[in-house]
């Protein structure tokens, strides 16, 4: 199995228990802390690509640094280049965790996707 690296926030419990699944299912991690250590504009980039997903499903919609930036309203004005340097200026706007092998990339937890892609 390939080393997967893991974008997560330790006190959040839904890292936890998406960390505790992977290693669970026989996982090696590389851990890394998004807060004190975001992805770069750049990964980021390379993750969104990768992920299928829009770019806006990287966003912690539920997280207070995106409620108190009014981001709802903003973000829709902002091009993909100030979105990510965004998401890369503060670990606690992504959507976490952010998951990937190198080739595939899973954003949160939710165990049947982790199983579909991660078992």
């Amino acid at each position: 199995m390939s080393k997967l690296t893991v974008y997560h926030y330790p006190k959040c419990g839904t890292c936890r228990n998406a960390v505790k699944w992977l290693q669970s299912h026989g996982h090696e991690l590389d851990l890394r802390h998004i807060v004190e250590a975001p992805p770069s504009p750049a990964e980021l980039d390379h993750l969104v690509t990768q992920s299928g997903f829009e770019l806006k499903k990287f966003f912690n919609t539920s997280g207070e640094v995106y409620r108190g930036m009014g981001l709802k309203d903003k973000l829709p004005g902002l091009s993909r280049e100030e979105q990510l340097e965004l998401l890369a200026s503060n670990g606690m706007l992504i959507k976490r965790p952010v998951v990937t092998d190198g080739e595939r990339v899973t954003v949160g937890f939710k165990e049947d996707e982790f199983a579909a892609v991660w078992g």
